[in-house]
């Protein structure tokens, strides 16, 4: 698993670089914002937003190695609504939020929308459980542990964890570590506690140990 530590540096190095290919990229368009689809935008960015894919892969299949997120394939609902939080600082997160605050309601919903239509993860079988940690994460994705108010992580995302439009997206196709601060996020209220206040509630829930434990085994299942 990829340790928090070691996932900024090239997190961090890809900022200047965004950075330099946002005014670059600005330069070269010769289109009006108006007329840019989110397939576009996703493609080339727009202003001083640099292009989605230059950090989630040309198919938005993610970075995990630099701990960028997979958007391909979750539902429009939930893509457009997460700009709205960085935008609005509801989700913190430093790259993101200065990016969303300069796209319209529009554009975003353009962009989420687009990668939405993407192809979603499919998933053939579940990695068998070779550890005891390894064994609690799957009992908790699968079973939840009702004894303390957990429901099982695959009942509200979808068999496997491959997500359920619009509002539930794919847990797998991620990061161990995006996964695990994701999961630290809410336990911190640093993302909008989800439906019912229901994913703050089960993350402030879970041990250290378990957010590690399910990151970690989400992360090795295989993805097509």
């Amino acid at each position: 698993m990829t340790s928090p530590k070691t996932a900024r540096t090239p997190r961090a190095r890809m900022i200047g670089v965004l950075l330099g290919l946002g005014a670059g990229l600005s330069a070269a368009l010769n289109v009006q914002a108006a007329d840019l689809t989110g397939a576009q935008i996703a493609a080339h960015g727009i202003g001083s937003v640099p292009a989605c894919a230059t950090c989630h892969g040309t198919q938005g299949q993610g970075n995990p190695l630099a701990n960028f997120p997979r958007l391909a394939g979750m539902g429009a609902a939930y893509l457009s609504e997460q700009l709205t939080d960085y935008a609005d600082g509801t989700r913190s997160n430093p790259i993101m939020s200065p990016f969303a605050k300069q796209l319209t309601p529009a554009q975003m919903k353009a962009v989420a929308a687009y990668y939405a239509s993407l192809p979603a993860p499919k998933v053939s079988a579940l990695p068998a459980a070779s550890s005891d940690q390894d064994k609690l994460a799957q009992n908790l994705l699968t079973q939840g542990d009702w004894s303390r108010g957990i429901p099982a992580c695959f009942a509200c995302h979808g068999p496997m964890g491959v997500g359920v439009k619009p509002s539930f997206p794919a847990l797998v196709g991620q990061s161990a570590t995006y996964t695990e601060e994701q999961l630290k996020a809410w336990q911190q209220d640093h993302r909008a506690p989800g439906a019912g206040g229901l994913m703050a509630a089960v993350a402030k829930r879970l041990t250290p140990a378990e957010i590690t434990a399910v990151a970690g085994y989400l992360a090795k299942i295989s993805v097509q």
